[in-house]
């Protein structure tokens, strides 16, 4: 298994996304730790035990840098040092348009989505370069060019995190390090199961391939950016997204979308 033996962080890893590339990483032979507020995170933990490998779960709010710290060191001495950071957590809920977004709204999608994001790989970040390997998988989205009718606070985080996947591969590239942003488009996830019919629809119809992703497509796309074979790949955005991305009108111009 081409990941033994190494030490993988995986945050907002108790359902979807987030627990399908954990799973995956355990199943590449990797120990894997699980960061997550949601108490599920204990399940994802329980099934990859049940797949012989070692797994730490930690209920931690990422946005707090503090608690990022203490946990990180905690990980280091359950399972090793952390060789392989996937930040994968992510609020998507504050559903408004611009002028209708509150103060904590925002400040929670910008502390979860992006100064989480910052948080683990300024925690981790060092360890691998002074062992001359790393791998730094940042789970962005197709609306971090777009944008994304009434959820200006998910669209301008997941653009950030652009910013700081280019940031660290600059600065880290010569240390054995990579950073990578992968960008889906709509995935069968559980709240995108709960969206309204209509909305569902109207996506299916706008992507290419005419199907949502799943969540173990991004986990193999995930894997592979961890894995030896990726280690001339870094600074990129690789979008996943049936072809999405290509399609130039957005959903949301196709009717008021203000709230008005």
């Amino acid at each position: 298994m081409p990941l033994t033996g190494q030490t993988a962080l995986v945050s907002g890893a108790a359902r979807g996304i987030g627990r399908a590339i954990a799973l995956r990483l355990a199943r590449e032979g990797a120990d894997v730790a699980l960061m997550d507020l949601n108490p599920a995170v204990d399940e994802t933990a329980r099934r990859i035990r049940a797949l012989g490998r070692k797994a730490v779960a930690v209920q931690t709010d990422i946005a707090d840098a503090t608690a990022v710290r203490e946990a990180v060191a905690r990980i280091a001495a359950e399972l090793g040092p952390v060789d392989l950071l996937v930040n994968n957590a992510g609020v998507v809920k504050n559903i408004a348009s611009v002028e209708k977004m509150t103060d904590d709204a925002w400040q929670n999608e910008l502390g979860v989505n992006l100064t989480g994001a910052f948080n683990l790989v300024r925690a981790t970040v060092g360890g691998m370069a002074e062992r001359g390997f790393g791998r730094i998988v940042n789970i962005s989205s197709v609306a971090a060019r777009g944008g994304l009718a009434r959820q200006v606070g998910y669209s301008a985080t997941k653009a950030g995190l652009l910013g700081l996947t280019h940031t660290v591969a600059l600065e880290y590239a010569r240390k054995g390090v990579t950073c990578n942003a992968v960008l889906p488009g709509m995935v069968e996830t559980e709240n995108v199961k709960a969206m309204p019919q209509e909305i569902r629809d109207a996506a299916i119809a706008a992507t290419p391939v005419r199907r949502f992703g799943e969540p173990e497509e991004i986990a193999a796309l995930v894997v592979f950016l961890c894995g030896d074979e990726a280690g001339y790949i870094t600074g990129a955005e690789i979008d996943i997204s049936g072809g999405g991305h290509l399609n130039t009108i957005a959903l949301g111009s196709r009717k008021d979308i203000s709230g008005r």
